[in-house]
């Protein structure tokens, strides 16, 4: 019990940093729910949810590893060593990061945008290389785009904090129909990605300490994840406020 406490506190810890640093640029980018968020915690179901489809993801790369054999790279080879090595416990920590371990081009807003009605000679959307090309990609996929299409709905905040979504994608997403957002997710699972594909070391950093289940490197495991996904938040620009193109001493309404 007081191992469990210990571990909720620094978790708290964690969320307080990343909020202190991106509360500014949420507030000025006027995503109206923010001052829910910083006034108490997520729903407990938000939270549980995103730690499923962690575990999922964290799966989905051992079962990667191994369709591709000796040409897996170096990700996948060193996820899937760590992974097999894990008890249920212990996944259950590697799955516990305030963010979701996987992306779907969330931070892009121009992937987002609807299509126009396809035409003859269409080439269709661009071109992504696919990650994942086992058949249970498609299901986590549909998941992850159910559960991204929820947050911008309903959570806009919670978005940005747990899928580095920034209010510009948020807008375009909430615009789909529940129908549309697992139709898009079945015809665009080679978006689906580990987050941080090249920085190996931040997953190897993550499982080992959920494999010690030691409370403080757990931590720094989770706030080196925050503070990636929060540099990568404030690359992305602001919208830009409309100018007026009028005489110059009249006042924008």
């Amino acid at each position: 019990m007081a191992s469990g406490l210990r571990s909720a506190t620094m978790s708290a810890r964690g969320w307080q940093l990343w909020w202190r640093m991106d509360w500014q640029r949420e507030a000025e980018s006027r995503d109206g729910d923010g001052a829910g968020l910083a006034a108490g915690w997520l729903p407990a179901e938000t939270l549980e949810s995103l730690s499923e489809l962690n575990e999922l993801c964290l799966g989905l790369l051992a079962e990667q590893a191994a369709a591709r054999g000796a040409s897996a790279g170096l990700l996948l080879r060193q996820v899937a060593e760590l992974w097999h090595t894990l008890d249920a416990s212990a996944r259950r920590r590697a799955a516990g990061c305030p963010y979701l371990l996987l992306d779907a081009g969330f931070a892009d807003p121009s992937r987002w945008r609807p299509l126009p009605a396809p035409q003859v000679g269409d080439v269709g959307h661009g071109a992504y290389a696919s990650f994942f090309t086992v058949p249970a990609a498609t299901e986590l996929a549909r998941l992850v785009f159910i559960y991204a299409w929820h947050l911008a709905c309903s959570q806009g905040s919670a978005a940005r904090l747990l899928l580095g979504m920034p209010a510009a994608s948020a807008l375009l997403i909430r615009h789909y129909t529940l129908r549309q957002i697992q139709t898009l997710a079945e015809s665009r699972t080679e978006w689906l990605k580990p987050r941080w594909p090249a920085r190996v070391q931040v997953w190897r950093e993550l499982l080992l300490a959920a494999a010690s289940g030691e409370p403080p490197a757990l931590e720094r495991a989770r706030l080196r994840g925050l503070t990636l996904l929060a540099s990568e938040a404030r690359q992305v620009p602001l919208p830009r406020a409309p100018r007026c193109a009028a005489a110059p001493l009249r006042v924008c309404p």
